[in-house]
């Protein structure tokens, strides 16, 4: 969610891409939902961190609560922040509980991230 928030909001001065030290392979449904609700169509993909590692960053920002302790270093390029998230996918409950938290984490992630990235 996090690379469609910031390309779709920042895109002027900011390009993200997004990916994982242990992807799922695919993006969420409930990710993709979140996102329209907001009026952002995302046809994203799930990467690994390993496609990136040649890639000169300005800025490296994990975002999964446990990032931290799985990914401590940035092998690559780029200055390095961590703006932790609960992971959504983890959500337990009916679809309906499982959405709120992807709304949550949604609203979270675009307040934060970008008031992090307008004053960096």
């Amino acid at each position: 969610m996090a690379e469609a928030i910031v390309n779709a909001r920042l895109s002027e001065t900011w390009r993200a891409f997004s990916a994982g030290t242990e992807p799922s392979g695919y993006v969420h449904p409930l990710a993709i939902k979140a996102l329209s609700e907001i009026g952002i169509q995302h046809e994203g993909m799930s990467k690994h961190t390993d496609e990136f590692r040649e890639v000169d960053f300005d800025l490296v920002i994990t975002v999964c609560g446990d990032a931290a302790e799985k990914c401590p270093i940035w092998l690559g390029r780029g200055a390095k922040q961590h703006i932790g998230f609960i992971d959504p996918a983890d959500a337990t409950g009916t679809d309906e509980e499982k959405m709120k938290v992807f709304r949550k984490v949604r609203d979270e992630i675009g307040e934060q991230i970008s008031v992090f990235l307008e004053s960096f």
